[in-house]
């Protein structure tokens, strides 16, 4: 049953974050079905490799022109199927695992430099004094100012145990300082969980890792222990871009009766038409124990909303559709990205691999959520003004080449037209501020509270 799990391949990050994935190392030496191959356009492929070789100004590595070729063709597919070099091949494992070499530090890009969200508790730069609200201008040197958010993290991480030197730029200090910092492997938390008011608990799946159903476990049962009188439960999957499946059919089981349909897929392989249950086999096959089997009886009937918004994608619309499906939670906030394709990693070398999307998924209801996600019980917008940043945001049916909704082309939801997207528009963009999530001032998760109060929810204009 584990092969099962693993034919799922994965739902990924979507466009949002890029790429993660359960793996499946299998060969690429697949069987040509239907018509021969077509010898007459790869003569011309190797025509033009030719002309290149002799022809072109200066030359032109023959591993790059083919590593290009591979990579074009997979990425004109779809935007979601890509080749992955060694670089991105190992990026991505590190995503999944849940861990990084670096030091620690969740960031934003803000007035064009890089400021510190958080640094990771027991990590290099918590141990080195690195606070929440610096700035850092400099790394190794090289000023940062204008450098792209991703640019930046890939100076931060390196090699375990090699020196970086960080500077900051703090309030109340006159002078900049200089961190220098050995890096080390960092373990990502993909769940956040505490009571946020007297009977009411929040939990937080920023992404669907591998340990992702075991960490939840683990937070919900300490919940539990602190508070044994739950009254509501939120599950907040805003901004979370999807990950591995089997931690969205974990989390979804969590809070479903025994045995339930979590979500299915069909393509065109055999092996892509299955059906996943809210069972071990499905979501921890390789554990010795399910992590699952101690959670809190309650928890089956403990009232639930889910949060959402335009960056829940993915592997989150799977949990949102399952429970919302079965009726078992109150989903709300704003439609959801609407990625609904599985992909699964062929390895083509120990470095390389394809990231192929191989199916379409579907909730218990037979819903396609591809092109069109997962429209909320209750619309809120995200501060009590309107809708914020989350009104920007491309969902999957903006994408050039993305995949149809198959059970309803005409449900397809993309933001509204571009042409309408006028001053008014780019300037919320600059004043609005990235809501912090499970805040005092998180205007959707007071919304939530309000709806297991039984008092009015503020709802969408």
């Amino acid at each position: 049953m584990g092969n099962k799990v693993k034919s799922i391949g994965l739902i990924g990050l979507g466009m949002v974050a890029g790429v993660a994935a359960s793996f499946q190392f299998s060969a690429i030496a697949q069987k040509v079905t239907g018509s021969p191959l077509p010898l007459e356009e790869l003569r011309q492929l190797s025509d033009v490799f030719g002309l290149i070789k002799t022809d072109y100004v200066e030359n032109v590595d023959d591993k790059k022109l083919l590593t290009e070729a591979i990579s074009g063709m997979v990425s004109s597919l779809d935007p979601h199927s890509v080749y992955l070099d060694k670089k991105a091949f190992r990026e991505m494992r590190e995503t999944v695992a849940g861990k990084f070499v670096g030091i620690g530090v969740e960031v934003a890009l803000e007035d064009g430099y890089i400021k510190v969200v958080s640094p990771i508790e027991d990590t290099p730069a918590f141990k080195a004094g690195i606070k929440a609200g610096d700035i850092i201008t400099r790394i190794d040197g090289t000023l940062i100012k204008g450098m792209s958010l991703d640019e930046s993290v890939k100076k931060m991480r390196g090699e375990p145990r090699s020196k970086v030197n960080v500077t900051i730029s703090r309030k109340d200090e006159d002078k900049p300082l200089i961190f220098s910092i050995v890096r080390e492997e960092i373990r990502v938390q993909s769940v956040k969980a505490r009571i946020v008011e007297p009977g009411y608990a929040w939990v937080r799946i920023s992404q669907f890792q591998e340990p992702t159903v075991d960490d939840m476990a683990k937070k919900i049962t300490a919940l539990y222990r602190q508070d044994p009188n739950i009254k509501g439960l939120v599950l907040d999957l805003r901004n979370d871009p999807g990950g591995v499946v089997p931690g969205a059919i974990g989390v979804s089981a969590a809070f479903l009766p025994k045995d339930s349909v979590i979500v299915s897929t069909n393509g065109q392989l055999q092996a892509s038409k299955e059906t996943f249950y809210g069972r071990q086999e499905f979501y921890a096959p390789h554990a010795k124990a399910d992590p699952l089997a101690k959670l809190p009886a309650a928890l089956k009937d403990v009232p639930m909303v889910v949060l959402v918004n335009g960056g829940s994608a993915s592997a989150s619309e799977i949990v949102a559709g399952a429970l919302q499906d079965y009726k078992r939670a109150t989903i709300i906030g704003q439609q959801t990205f609407g990625k609904g394709s599985v992909q699964t990693l062929r390895q083509l070398t120990a470095d390389t691999a394809v990231k192929l999307t191989t199916a379409r998924y579907y909730t218990p209801k037979n819903r396609a959520i591809q092109a069109r996600g997962i429209t909320p019980d209750l619309l809120v917008d995200e501060t009590a003004e309107g809708d914020g940043l989350n009104r920007l945001r491309v969902r999957e049916a903006d994408l050039q080449k993305h995949l149809g909704n198959d059970k309803e082309p005409e449900a397809e939801i993309a933001r509204r037209d571009p042409l309408e997207e006028d001053q008014a528009v780019a300037v919320l963009a600059k004043k609005s501020k990235p809501v912090e999530f499970g805040s005092k001032d998180d205007f959707q998760l007071e919304q939530a509270l309000n709806h297991f109060k039984g008092l009015p929810v503020k709802l969408s204009k």
